[in-house]
């Protein structure tokens, strides 16, 4: 396949495409259609099949897409026909409920060290896996192979936190605080805002509101009369 840039928007699409082909394949569906895709994931058939041909289309004319087949090259375009080493830096709520996670080591992202601050989480387990001090940190990760790491951190501790990983080789940040990353070019940052989400559901809601607002009754205007 080509090298070439691919946009933000079609990568954030894949997970989607990912996630209804899996469950296409848990109930026995062989093929599928654009059209019939299209109608599950309320995007278009002819943006599925733009998307698509980013990476060589997978399609057959009067056929249509292989589930199966379908599935596993998009996972592997995702990078899911490999595991990560993946650790968690505050332990805190938000990230042991990241630990608790099963679904990640099923997608191939395994957690193998949990870190925090805070003395009173020291020793405590996570499915398993043990919750260290941060300044235990460093050590860990010259000693163990990690790719990715989680910050669930305050946003007050989250530059310093990110620096040091960085330091110590982590290329891959996948950033919960409530700040965007400004780090080396070499490294790659996915900022999730869940606050933003939240904004924007409450958008949403307001704009549906709105709508069924019926227009305003001012009544008879003498100005305005005839």
């Amino acid at each position: 396949m080509e090298d070439k840039a691919i946009s933000r928007a079609v990568i954030k699409r894949l997970p989607r495409y990912y996630r209804y082909l899996g469950e296409l394949l848990e109930s026995g569906v062989e093929r599928i259609s654009s059209n019939e895709l299209s109608d599950r994931m309320q995007v278009t058939a002819s943006q599925i099949r733009q998307d698509l041909n980013n990476f060589g289309g997978f399609g057959q004319q009067g056929y249509g897409y292989n589930v199966k087949y379908l599935h596993s090259e998009i996972g592997k375009i995702l990078g899911l026909d490999r595991t990560y080493h993946m650790i968690i830096v505050g332990a805190g709520n938000l990230g042991q409920a990241l630990a608790n996670y099963v679904q990640f080591e099923k997608r191939g992202f395994l957690i193998i060290g949990l870190f925090d601050v805070n003395p009173v989480l020291k020793g405590i387990t996570v499915r398993g896996i043990p919750i260290r001090m941060a300044e235990e940190l460093p050590d860990f990760l010259q000693k163990n192979s990690v790719e990715i790491a989680a910050l669930t951190l305050p946003k007050a501790n989250a530059k310093e936190m990110a620096d040091v990983l960085v330091e110590n080789g982590i290329k891959a940040i996948w950033n919960f605080a409530h700040t965007d990353l400004r780090l080396p070019k070499d490294v790659i940052v996915e900022n999730v805002h869940l606050s933003e989400s939240l904004m924007q559901l409450s958008y949403n809601i307001s704009r549906r509101e709105q709508a069924r607002e019926p227009a305003p009754d001012y009544g008879d205007n003498d100005e305005n009369s005839a």
